[in-house]
């Protein structure tokens, strides 16, 4: 363990962890409004990792639905996961083996990927363990913290806490968009495609999982189409 590269990643975790636990917040209570215990509500959080998949989940299993549907519904939400583990797979060192890669894959979420792909050099082990420790810790300790408060936060609080994520994530890609413009068209065309997704009526069937599927790899085959990254040794014409 490179105790260097852990602390710099520990460093860079703070912010998503601090996010985490009070977005985490209204899932502890929604735990514990849904019948579940505070105990079923943290093992959730800490085997899953997955904010839009565990409100979901939560919402199959307060409905009564079965295991089926359960599969299918996080199977849909969480498939873009899939996407960014490619993506990231290939910033990851060489001495990363697999077993490594997959304990790196298990809390890949949006906001430790995009500050990942962010860095300027490749990604060892210890640096990702460092990443993804304290949002690990802060997701699951703000569901506790949530469910044992539940009842005593203000309703119009608690929906507040549910935004915190969002901005959380738009704070990680800004710094990135305003120094390359290939980010920033990236960012703002997958936004259009996901507004477009939500308001045609056509599209309004299409599930939140599988739109951002579609406006991720829409908006990136854009952005490499006209913005390519020329690959190392190759010369220009």
């Amino acid at each position: 363990m490179n105790m260097q590269e852990f602390r710099c990643g520990l460093k860079d975790g703070i912010p998503i962890a601090a996010g985490y636990l009070s977005v985490s917040f209204s899932f502890g209570i929604m735990v514990l409004g849904g019948g579940l215990s505070i105990f079923q509500g943290a093992l959730m959080s800490l085997t899953n990792m997955t904010s839009a998949g565990q409100f979901a989940g939560l919402q199959v299993i307060i409905a009564g639905g079965t295991l089926l549907e359960m599969a299918l519904t996080q199977f849909i939400i969480n498939l873009r996961y899939a996407l960014m583990s490619l993506s990231l797979s290939q910033k990851l060192s060489e001495a990363v083996t697999v077993r490594e890669r997959l304990v790196i894959a298990f809390a890949n979420t949006d906001e430790i990927f995009a500050v990942a792909v962010g860095r300027g050099k490749s990604l060892t082990f210890s640096y990702m363990a460092g990443l993804q420790i304290l949002p690990i810790l802060g997701w699951t300790s703000g569901t506790v913290l949530g469910a044992a408060a539940s009842g005593l936060m203000p309703p119009a609080l608690s929906s507040a806490l549910n935004v915190a994520l969002y901005g959380m994530f738009i704070a990680v890609v800004a710094p990135n968009a305003r120094k390359s413009r290939a980010v920033l068209f990236a960012a703002a065309l997958a936004a259009a495609f996901s507004c477009l997704i939500y308001y045609v009526p056509a599209l309004s069937g299409i599930s939140s999982g599988t739109a951002i599927i579609l406006s991720t790899v829409a908006a990136s085959a854009a952005a490499a189409f006209l913005f390519p990254v020329q690959a190392e040794g190759d010369t220009e014409a």
